[in-house]
């Protein structure tokens, strides 16, 4: 195992070879071959952000687990603690104090609204003429879904004619496909 130190022969900051792990470190210049005692260099402990968890009109708080300068962004995803429940979640806000923002370092952050992608709500719209049959049906959030495949959700079985995504794309050419866990809406037409 290799890790980088300060070789007093070569004046320089250098890969090193540990020989020997306890209150500092034994290491040898890979360099020079010089063998010396160096600090063992801290892992930064991580923060518990708070996080809320969204799913389908329920939230609750949890903890997702991030080192200090972790940067997060809007669709990251990560896991978030509730209780002794775990949960796959994806950002959809972040708040720096009184801010709201795209992207920030764990440690400049006081919450992170999410919401659980690892079980999803499909919504789906069929249409009839000139009646619209809604349909939902609960799936992994990995799950995919293709333009022009035909489904069956209950008793209805159904083509999908378009899908509509969370950021605002619509997939209508037959063959696309997309993850359930992207999907604001399927449209299709009764089989």
């Amino acid at each position: 195992m290799n890790t980088e130190a300060w070789c007093p022969t070569c004046r320089d900051i250098l890969d090193c070879e540990i020989l020997a792990d306890s209150r500092d470190l034994l290491v040898k210049c890979e360099q020079c071959g010089t063998v010396f005692h160096t600090p063992r260099q801290e892992e930064p402990e991580p923060l518990n952000v708070k996080a809320i968890v969204s799913q389908e009109g329920d939230s609750r708080v949890c903890e997702i687990e991030i080192f200090p300068d972790e940067l997060c962004a809007i669709g990251d995803h990560h896991v978030a603690g509730c209780g002794g429940d775990y949960i796959g979640v994806e950002i959809t806000g972040i708040e720096a104090g009184p801010k709201r923002l795209k992207k920030a370092r764990a440690k400049d952050i006081s919450a992170l609204w999410t919401r659980k992608i690892e079980e999803v709500l499909v919504r789906i719209s069929v249409h009839e003429g000139w009646k619209t049959i809604p349909l939902e049906t609960s799936v992994a959030g990995d799950t995919e879904f293709e333009v022009g495949k035909v489904y069956t959700v209950g008793k209805r079985k159904f083509r999908v004619a378009q899908i509509k995504i969370r950021d605002g794309g619509v997939l209508r050419k037959e063959g696309y496909k997309t993850v359930a866990s992207r999907i604001r809406r399927i449209y299709g037409y009764p089989l």
